[in-house]
């Protein structure tokens, strides 16, 4: 289970040393294997390779003749690529995706249960305050957070 919010450096070469907090995890859970790919909020995603295998099956399921469906197939299967963390417990993010998110020297790194997104430190921040300040308008809740209890 990854948690939290990681700043973390890109080298020159655009490797990220993941957090040592996951380093133990990932490699038994995945032998060290991750997927990264793009999101169409303009950040990465990145999985262990089991997680994405069940994403990846269920995208391809989808009907490839609903235009929606194809976009997101394109988007999520088309940029994803395979990974393998390091010795040093770290990860070589393709130049392609790091330009997809506008991916420079500092990153965000979030743990979101099965999976991480790697965001631009500024994007981040800003989207932060994007959310933070959106109203929800009452009873807008969708039905699967309706039972909810925090």
């Amino acid at each position: 289970m990854f948690r939290g919010v990681n700043t973390v450096n890109l080298d020159s070469k655009g490797r990220m040393a993941l957090p040592t907090r996951y380093r133990g995890v990932l490699a038994e859970c995945c032998d060290s294997h991750l997927v990264v790919t793009v999101h169409e909020d303009g950040c990465l995603m990145l999985y262990p390779l089991p997680e994405w295998e069940e994403v990846e099956h269920k995208l391809i399921r989808l009907p490839n003749q609903n235009r929606q469906a194809r976009r997101l197939q394109r988007m999520l299967l088309g940029h994803a690529t395979e990974l393998d963390m390091d010795g040093h417990g770290r990860i070589l993010l393709p130049q392609r995706l790091r330009d997809f998110a506008k991916l420079e020297k500092r990153v965000v790194l979030s743990g979101l249960g099965k999976k991480f997104e790697i965001w631009n430190e500024e994007a981040w921040d800003r989207s932060c305050e994007e959310w933070r300040s959106e109203e929800q308008p009452e009873g807008e809740i969708p039905e699967a957070l309706d039972a909810l209890t925090l």
